[in-house]
């Protein structure tokens, strides 16, 4: 499906260039004018986990992090007042109990989401979740197609269909689970992590310009280093993004610049969990 994906966006572009219009003004046109978006919270400007050539290994502990989380989220809530958004995300780490007790101990807090809060495969084990708390719930990063989410968003599981054009068919298999997921008024929030490319990115700004359900995007920066070696004409300023008008996605590769800089392995930690080391999801 990445594959798909691929095709499908580089076609979308190529119809958009061909038509000397921006991307967005193809799909159906502006729905907004600027592009909410959430960062990581992690210290850094520039955060990339995948970070050595062999998968780092970190441990977890599902009692501590329940007890620690509410602590942190009162602790942040109170340094920046009711108005900030703030967003979690659990990495698929709970059972489907434990992530109902989260998200209710979390409610005083008012979270935007609780990101993918237990494994979605089965998605009914959402119904224990929503059953459980009225925090807005957000899950699909890792979704293929609108069969992942079908489930979710029509028994309204989910407030936010996080699945990104990366995996999930391109523009045409997005836009198919964005168009089903306005029924249940559930909004997107697509995946937008360092190793989905400027062009990925550039493509999703415009898809995101479009898409009348629009939550929010997620966003972590790229280094100056790749964003030079993909010249794009979106731009990120004071908490939001906007994208081009150049005909296309707006995104193109300096070859030559490229050529200089080999790849690279890099590989997502893995956890075990801190008792008796069993490997457990990351």
């Amino acid at each position: 499906m990445s594959a798909i994906s691929a095709v499908n966006v580089a076609l979308w572009g190529f119809e958009a260039t061909a038509a000397s219009m921006p991307l967005y003004q193809i799909l159906g046109g502006r729905s907004r004018s600027r592009i909410l978006e959430c960062g990581h919270a992690d210290g850094q400007r520039f955060y990339e986990p995948a970070d050595s050539a062999l998968p780092a290994e970190h441990d977890w502990s599902s009692e501590k992090y329940l007890r620690h989380a509410p602590q942190l989220f009162e602790a942040v809530r109170d340094a920046v007042g009711p108005d900030v958004h703030l967003l979690h995300d659990v990495h698929h780490r709970l059972t489907p109990i434990e992530a109902g007790r989260l998200g209710k101990d979390l409610e005083p807090y008012r979270l935007f989401w609780l990101e993918d809060a237990t494994p979605a495969e089965n998605q009914a084990a959402f119904r224990l979740v929503r059953q459980a708390t009225l925090t807005p719930l957000a899950v699909g990063e890792v979704f293929n197609s609108i069969w992942d989410c079908k489930q979710l968003i029509e028994e309204q599981l989910i407030d936010y269909i996080r699945a990104t054009l990366t995996h999930a068919g391109g523009i045409t298999g997005l836009r198919r689970i964005a168009d089903f997921a306005s029924l249940y008024q559930v909004r997107t929030g697509c995946h937008g992590p360092t190793d989905l490319s400027p062009v990925c990115m550039g493509a999703a700004l415009h898809f995101d310009t479009w898409v009348p359900n629009f939550g929010i995007q997620e966003y972590m920066m790229h280094d100056e280093l790749t964003m030079a070696v993909f010249p794009h004409d979106y731009r990120f300023e004071a908490g939001y993004l906007y994208c081009g008008e150049s005909p296309g996605h707006g995104v193109s590769i300096d070859e030559k610049l490229a050529a200089k800089y080999p790849y690279k392995p890099a590989y997502l930690p893995v956890n075990r969990l801190k008792h008796d080391g069993t490997l457990v999801s990351w």
